[in-house]
């Protein structure tokens, strides 16, 4: 599980780390990480895919969302066992002292 949370975390913080610093123009003379190339890079993904570049980021960062509750919804199944026997300690914490240890009602 562990690989698939670091195949799942690199693209996304690789992705993510360059739109930022190149969309601020923080490009530490990197022409990589400039303002033109994120302006060209945007510009030839909405020639190719025939859509504006401005609604790119928009369309991948719902991408992104929608792998990480894939993500966590593999991991929760994975995990239910453990969820379960969590959700169930913590109800039984929030019932009053006496309400614990009393006989259910016939």
């Amino acid at each position: 599980m562990k690989y698939l949370f670091a195949l799942w975390a690199a693209p996304l913080i690789l992705f993510w780390g360059w739109f930022g610093l190149s969309y601020y123009n923080i490009h530490f003379g990197y022409v990589m990480l400039s303002r033109p190339a994120h302006d060209l890079i945007f510009q030839l993904y909405g020639d190719v895919l025939g859509i504006d570049p401005g609604i790119i980021p928009g369309m991948v960062a719902r991408a992104c969302i929608l792998d990480t509750f894939i993500i966590l919804g593999i991991w929760a199944f994975r995990r239910r066992r453990e969820i379960r026997a969590w959700w169930e300690r913590r109800g039984t914490r929030n019932q009053a002292p006496a309400a614990r240890y009393a006989e259910p009602a016939e």
